[in-house]
């Protein structure tokens, strides 16, 4: 029982410490009928349905199998790594930085070792996790703090689009150029004589007789895109969408998805990450508590209120960006600078963004030698692309 508290306690931190800060606020402010006000439910309802449809391509492989595909026509190690890059770069958009890092991460890893690069999976998975961060930084689904801010400042989806994509833009020139520099036109020719199916099964599951992932218990080798699922959670992102943009009542989109996956999938249920809307949830009743704490409410707004974005960004580099995101905007309306600060406060420390500990785990665990070296570079880069969105803030400003 310990060592499994031990083990909870370490994988959840973000979600015991908003737990304890909740518990801690109830002291402060007994609970009352205005509870119940606290919880914003929009953010919550569109977040689990867009999880479990993120969960269902994932099961059946839809996002390695389109990996597989893009690495047939590499022909140099410069196109490799911007291809690896490109993969969280833009699905980091639509199904968030911590999927697309899961997803392809270990898939560079495999893809590097056959294409006899493995001296470059510190700095390969580097740059695919800034990738991710600021790929995702540009949507509302693409990060889950953005989901909860687009919601809560009532901002149009275009709008939140318009005030990250200087900064996306930006971020996409700065790694080509910096992949550009850094890798050579050598030749790259493991990949071009495998189909799709060819390089998915020999990088994803090589050992027919080992373990097999979901997409494979799923759908077996050469099913493509996993036949009508494909399809049909196509369609329930549409679903999502429609809601996320106000376009469907939030109680339908859930009916819809929720039944969809009863039928399609009910194991993807049990893979979701419900620890998250749950984090959400303990964050909203402590800063709905401590609103209610005039001596605190009045420093917080005073603070928060002139320096959003330094905030934003100084916050994220301690407790990450999802619980700075839903810490400030407790005590600001200034949603412009905020959105700008929590985003870019994913660049800088390791856990500046949590979805960083994922490629961080998924590179130690299996070369714990580069432990040192891994947090060395990732830093330095993070350090680099920071202060240049920074000064691209300070220019629009």
């Amino acid at each position: 029982m310990r060592r499994w508290f031990v083990e909870f306690v370490r994988h959840e931190t973000v979600l015991v410490v908003a737990t304890v800060l909740a518990v801690f606020s109830c002291i402060l402010v007994p609970p009352d009928a205005q509870y119940l006000g606290y919880i914003h439910w929009n953010t919550i309802s569109q977040l689990a349905c867009l999880m479990l449809v993120v969960c269902g391509f994932q099961r059946i492989g839809v996002f390695r199998i389109i990996g597989a595909k893009l690495l047939r026509r590499v022909r140099t190690a410069r196109g490799l790594v911007l291809t690896l890059v490109a993969l969280p770069f833009f699905s980091g958009m639509l199904v968030t930085n911590d999927v697309a890092l899961v997803t392809f991460v270990p898939f560079a890893i495999a893809v590097l070792i056959m294409a006899h690069m493995e001296e470059h999976i510190v700095l390969v998975a580097t740059l695919m996790t800034l990738g991710a961060n600021l790929g995702a930084m540009l949507t509302p689904i693409g990060n889950a703090h953005n989901l909860y801010l687009k919601a809560v400042s009532g901002l149009s989806t275009g709008k939140v689009i318009e005030i990250m994509a200087p900064y996306t833009g930006l971020a996409a020139v700065l790694l080509i150029v910096v992949i550009s520099i850094v890798f050579g036109s050598q030749r790259v020719s493991e990949f071009s004589q495998l189909d799709a199916t060819g390089i998915e099964q020999s990088v994803l599951a090589p050992n027919a007789q080992g373990h097999q992932p979901d997409e494979i218990r799923i759908t077996g080798y050469g099913a493509g895109y996993g036949g009508w699922r494909t399809l049909a959670y196509a369609a329930l992102f549409v679903v999502c969408l429609l809601g996320v943009g106000g376009k469907l009542p939030l109680w339908l989109m859930v009916v819809i998805v929720f039944a969809a996956f009863m039928f399609c999938d009910r194991r993807a249920f049990t893979r979701v990450d419900w620890f998250l809307p749950l984090t959400f949830c303990m964050f909203f009743v402590f800063i709905g508590n401590m609103r209610r704490v005039p001596e605190f409410a009045g420093i917080a707004q005073s603070l928060v209120g002139q320096y959003p974005l330094e905030l934003g960004v100084g916050f994220s580099q301690v407790i990450s960006n999802v619980p700075t995101s839903l810490l400030l905007s407790g005590f600001s309306t200034d949603w412009e600078p905020l959105i700008i600060g929590t985003n870019l406060g994913g660049l800088g420390t390791l856990i500046a963004s949590m979805a960083s500990l994922i490629s961080y785990k998924t590179v130690v665990d299996k070369y714990p030698e580069h432990r040192g070296r891994y947090l060395r570079v990732y830093t330095m880069w993070n350090v680099i692309f920071l202060a240049a969105l920074l000064g691209l803030a300070l220019i629009i400003e």
